[in-house]
């Protein structure tokens, strides 16, 4: 029971949560916020840096020869997604209130998960290299498309808070630019040495959320969420899940892809990464409006581990028999 509890429930959520608990509860001063915020924005420049410098382009090249898979994932990603989460939007406003609802759209904007992509992809025995191409390649393209798709969509659709294209060529698109300049000399370096992007990704995330979460205390952001409404986003988290995994799986079958392939494009294609879209949150939104903004990541990043690990188990099974 407790290797499973291990397995359906991802540590670093917990870890989330207990920050998300402490902003709410603990009060923290304006001198000490102001520290978190100017910490914050170093940590999320210093992230993107390691994510240049750790992500290989040769790696991603070579997995580019299955145009359909990597099409079909793609597509999953940057427009399938993006369209459910503008009609969500719609709907979601008079339920959830904007920011939640803000939320949910960007969450539909952001790449797909790397590390749970590619080891669900292989629990299931499905076509694991690609499914590494393929995740890179959508974190690759969402340092530069998910910023911009949340100014374009955002801003017609309504939802408040974007943040400004300086911001992002600045604290983003540089020093991962950076990053990939110093990759062929210290890329084996960074990827050989995973704790310390570990360290760097959760770190970041962990002081990003803390110093969100107290800003949107101290502005009283949270006095208008409700438990109704975190109960029904959940379930339009479940709603949203449920469809993109049944697009891609039998969008793969339409496709006429081969079950391994099919699998990839269910485990990447279906899922968003956390790991990117909180730091990005915080560039693209004031603190108070990240915070709940970052809400809705979490919770469908959860979602999405249980379900994937259900599913995965399942397929790897009636591939084993």
């Amino acid at each position: 029971m407790g290797r499973v509890l291990r397995t359906w429930i991802d540590p670093f959520v917990v870890a989330l949560l207990a920050a998300l608990a402490v902003g709410l509860l603990v009060p923290v001063p304006d001198g000490v916020r102001a520290v978190l915020d100017r910490a914050g924005d170093v940590a999320v420049t210093v992230l993107f840096l390691v994510y240049g410098m750790r992500l290989s382009t040769t790696e991603v090249l070579a997995g580019l020869r299955n145009v359909r898979l990597q099409g079909s994932i793609l597509a999953a990603t940057y427009l399938l997604f993006p369209a459910l989460g503008l009609l969500l939007h719609t709907v979601a406003v008079p339920v959830l209130g904007e920011a939640l609802a803000t939320g949910m759209l960007y969450l539909a904007l952001l790449p797909s998960t790397v590390q749970s992509s590619v080891a669900f992809t292989s629990l299931a025995r499905g076509n694991v290299a690609g499914a590494i191409c393929a995740a890179t390649v959508s974190n690759v393209v969402g340092m530069v498309l998910t910023p911009l798709l949340v100014l374009l969509v955002m801003d017609r659709s309504g939802a408040a808070g974007a943040g400004g294209l300086g911001d992002v060529l600045l604290r983003l698109l540089l020093p991962f630019t950076v990053g990939q300049l110093l990759q062929p000399w210290v890329g084996s370096w960074v990827r050989a040495r995973r704790w310390l992007t570990l360290s760097v990704d959760r770190g970041t995330i962990l002081l990003v959320v803390f110093g969100a979460v107290t800003a949107a205390t101290a502005s009283g952001v949270w006095d208008s969420v409700t438990w109704t409404m975190v109960l029904a986003l959940l379930a339009i988290s479940g709603a949203l899940l449920a469809a993109m995994l049944s697009a891609t799986w039998w969008g793969g079958a339409a496709l006429r892809l081969d079950v391994p392939d099919r699998i990839a494009l269910l485990m990447c294609g279906s899922k968003k990464s956390l790991a990117t879209g909180l730091p990005m949150a915080a560039v693209l939104f004031p603190a108070a409006t990240a915070a709940t903004v970052a809400v809705p990541v979490i919770i469908f990043h959860q979602l999405q581990l249980v379900v994937a690990a259900v599913l995965a188990r399942r397929l790897g099974a009636r591939q084993d028999g």
